[in-house]
């Protein structure tokens, strides 16, 4: 975990970046005007030969004349030499003094190959450019066929570039840190709402109330949406909660009531001794408690479980294994229809519905079951000769613990929760429509085998 929060790294990370984009910048603009002051000197000393060669073609005895050569650049003076053929000296401009320019290669380049060239040399301590240039071998005159020297002081050019070096460093420096001051101000007032919202988590923490909510934000930026997405978790959380403080209590209750039945009936053998009727209560009360612990079993491993993609199943095969020899129901299921998942699952899924319709539907009535698949859909309907549930109760059917006022017999109320969990864990959904209760599920298709989530009808 960083020691530095996060205002702290945003502001260095401003700041280096600053420093580095100015330092890029920097190293190429001291680049460009080195190349560029270059290129004016180069420029400067090629002129000044051309101008000292005329001259010596047209009035070689002028070159010998006191200011015949002279020039300046810039704030200093330059450097002029003819030589002849041999590389004697012919004329020089007064600035050179007693000093002699260098024989460097430019030199012997320009007599013996009678080619213009450029190189960087030195004067004593000082560093210069110099430009070596032949002159005409039939121009009258000692210099005939010798070469004409220019050269400049490159010390200007240099102080001029440490000059911009230092002003590049002294402005990243201050571009950084005024980066880094305005990257603070900018990042403590952006996490301002950040803030509020971690001293909200901090205080529904505290006291474990779900039922709180953040502060929301006051602009309708990311930290708004962050904001609006944690409290609709904790509304979920607040609901889940409340669901499972139902659920618990539902159960406590159903579970009370098999067992107040055997503790009454287990006192009375205990007092009276054995009884045909007693003993068969109690049997019926055990069998209750086992049917309603499996049911909650069944629907605490499908609220564990993680999605199924076990194997691929043929659904329509399924239902004619589950209800081959079932006097009461009528199967229509006249092809394979193939879905992803756990056989056993699926299986208990469609027997609840099976025993739901049993129950509810009129005693001797037709169960009709049938499979089949729309596009990307599988669906699994059965359907009694009941009159069914109105809206207002089909919203409940699927609900825990929840039980119809016309519902006849004993029961959980966990058969239809149990189906739609397995049908959701499935990526499909659970429907009620009168008395035809249907599952969806994705489908395989023959050719993709793609599967896909299906809403709820």
């Amino acid at each position: 975990m960083s020691r530095f929060t996060l205002r702290a790294r945003v502001a260095a990370a401003t700041a280096v970046s600053i420093v580095l984009a100015v330092v890029l910048l920097g190293i190429a603009v001291v680049a460009l005007l080195d190349r560029q002051l270059g290129d004016a000197l180069d420029r400067t000393l090629r002129t000044r030969a051309v101008e000292v060669a005329r001259l010596a073609a047209a009035s070689p005895r002028l070159l010998g004349q006191p200011g015949a050569l002279e020039g300046r650049l810039g704030g200093s003076q330059l450097l002029v030499e003819v030589v002849d053929r041999r590389g004697r000296i012919v004329a020089r401009s007064g600035a050179l003094g007693g000093r002699v320019l260098p024989e460097r290669r430019a030199v012997r380049r320009a007599l013996s190959d009678r080619r213009p060239a450029y190189e960087d040399a030195a004067l004593g301590e000082d560093p210069i450019r110099l430009y070596a240039a032949p002159l005409g071998e039939l121009s009258p005159g000692p210099a005939a066929g010798g070469a004409v020297l220019t050269a400049g002081s490159t010390s200007d050019n240099e102080e001029t570039l440490d000059a911009t070096r230092r002003l590049v460093v002294l402005g990243a420096l201050a571009a950084a840190a005024l980066a880094a001051l305005l990257a603070t101000l900018l990042t403590r007032r952006a996490l301002r709402p950040l803030s509020r919202l971690s001293s909200g988590a901090r205080a529904i923490e505290r006291t474990g109330d779900a039922s709180q909510r953040l502060p929301p934000a006051e602009a309708r930026d990311e930290v708004g949406e962050l904001a609006g997405t944690l409290n609709a978790m904790l509304g979920s959380l607040e609901r889940a909660r409340e669901s499972e403080r139902r659920f618990v209590g539902d159960a406590s209750h159903e579970l009370r009531t098999p067992l107040t039945a055997l503790r009454g009936n287990a006192a009375y053998v205990a007092r009276h001794g054995g009884d045909r009727a007693v003993l068969a209560d109690i049997e019926a009360d055990a069998a209750r408690l086992a049917a309603l612990l499996d049911d909650l079993l069944a629907l605490a491993r499908e609220d564990a479980a993680a999605p199924a993609r076990a194997e691929e199943i043929d659904v329509a095969g399924l239902a004619r294994d589950l209800l081959a020899g079932d006097a009461d129901v009528d199967l229509e299921a006249p092809v394979p229809v193939r879905v992803r998942g756990e056989r056993a699952a699926l299986e208990r899924a469609l027997l609840n519905l099976v025993l739901n319709a049993r129950k509810h539907g009129p005693p001797g009535g037709r169960i009709t079951v049938s499979v089949a698949q729309e596009g990307a859909c599988a669906r699994m309907a059965v359907a009694d000769e009941g009159p069914g549930l109105g809206p207002d109760e089909a919203a409940h059917a699927f609900e825990r613990f929840w039980r119809g006022p016309r519902a006849s017999g004993e029961g959980s109320g966990l058969g239809l929760a149990i189906v739609r969990s397995i049908a959701e864990r499935h990526g499909g959904s659970a429907s009620v429509s009168g008395a035809r209760f249907e599952i969806a599920l994705p489908a395989l298709r023959e050719s993709s085998r793609t599967e896909g989530t299906i809403p709820a009808s």
